[in-house]
């Protein structure tokens, strides 16, 4: 009797390591997106980009001009690409505009409790007041409210209607910014990809190349990132969507979590995240958000395990 093969599929344990693309903050961009996708598809092998895992890190709306296309183009891709899998991320743009259209779980007593948190704003960011307000998350009435300030010292540029420079997502709806008439204007899909948008998205087995060769990772996705302590409880509460809180760290945050917290150095765990308006690639820990909803930056993402930057921008490889 013969010894069992070892290795009774030696294929599979040869298997290149799956692509992986994380796509930075499209804000708006139709044809930024539109041309990033298409340097992705000219860039990585046909055979990989068909079944490549593609996580797109939050933040489709407010500031570029076409929203509702963008979301369009999102709803698209499981049929022209039924191989891919395709995770979609809740920016904190994206989490308002769920709120503002009754897309997020919860109730109106929580949400209210939330307002109270950050009452002493109300004014200066002219949180919305109109029809169904009484019911609605605070940054869904942050993101329909009406800024008393016309110019964002930080960005250096012009508010568009709200803090969260609403109005285009609006007008790409055809209402002017502010109106409850958008959520009737935004269609029935629409809104269900924003309700089943995730706050995280966890892989266990993804590889990265490093100068020591190639490192099997476990990797977390986040809009922001992740705060640096009680990394567990972090990961249930965004896994079950609990919106009690009036600021998600994980999706609106800033210092507190840019770096990797210490408990997720061993097993190495990639962080990877858009939001911060950077490039920025240390080690594990991946923020890809290049673009920042400017104008004229581009849109990048990151692919691995190569790490290799695309951007909108490229001029793509010829045959």
């Amino acid at each position: 009797m013969s010894a069992p093969d070892p290795d009774p599929n030696p294929a599979a344990a040869s298997a290149p390591p799956r692509t992986v693309v994380c796509v930075g903050d499209v804000h708006g961009y139709f044809t930024k997106l539109h041309a990033l996708w298409a340097n992705l598809e000219a860039s990585i092998p046909a055979r990989d980009f068909r079944t490549a895992l593609v996580i797109f890190l939050g933040d489709y709306c407010d500031r570029g001009p076409d929203t509702r296309r963008v979301i369009d183009f999102f709803l698209s891709l499981p049929s022209a690409y039924p191989g891919q899998t395709h995770v979609f991320l809740a920016g904190n743009h994206d989490f308002a505009f769920a709120a503002f259209v009754g897309a997020v779980p919860g109730d109106a007593e929580s949400f209210r409790e939330g307002w109270k948190v950050y009452e002493s704003y109300e004014e200066s960011e002219g949180w919305y007041r109109g029809e169904g307000y009484e019911n609605m998350h605070l940054q869904g009435r942050r993101w329909a409210g009406k800024i008393k300030a016309r110019f964002n010292e930080v960005k250096g540029t012009e508010y568009k209607g709200s803090i969260f420079d609403a109005a285009p997502t609006f007008e790409s709806y055809g209402v002017p910014h502010g109106s409850a008439d958008l959520i009737k204007a935004v269609p029935e899909e629409h809104k269900k990809f924003l309700a089943n948008m995730v706050l995280v998205h966890e892989e266990d087995d993804v590889c990265i190349t490093s100068p020591e060769g190639t490192k099997h990772c476990r990797l977390i996705a986040a809009h922001a990132g992740l705060e640096g302590k009680d990394v567990g409880e972090q990961l249930r509460s965004l896994k079950a969507k609990d919106t009690r809180m009036a600021k998600i760290e994980a999706i609106a945050g800033r210092k507190n979590v840019w770096d990797i917290p210490e408990e997720l150095i061993e097993p190495p765990t990639i962080v990877v995240s858009g939001h911060h308006g950077k490039l920025h690639i240390q080690g594990l820990r991946l923020i890809i958000d290049e673009g920042g909803g400017y104008p004229h930056k581009p849109l990048a993402a990151v692919v691995l395990p190569s790490l290799k930057i695309i951007r909108d921008t490229d001029i793509p490889p010829t045959e």
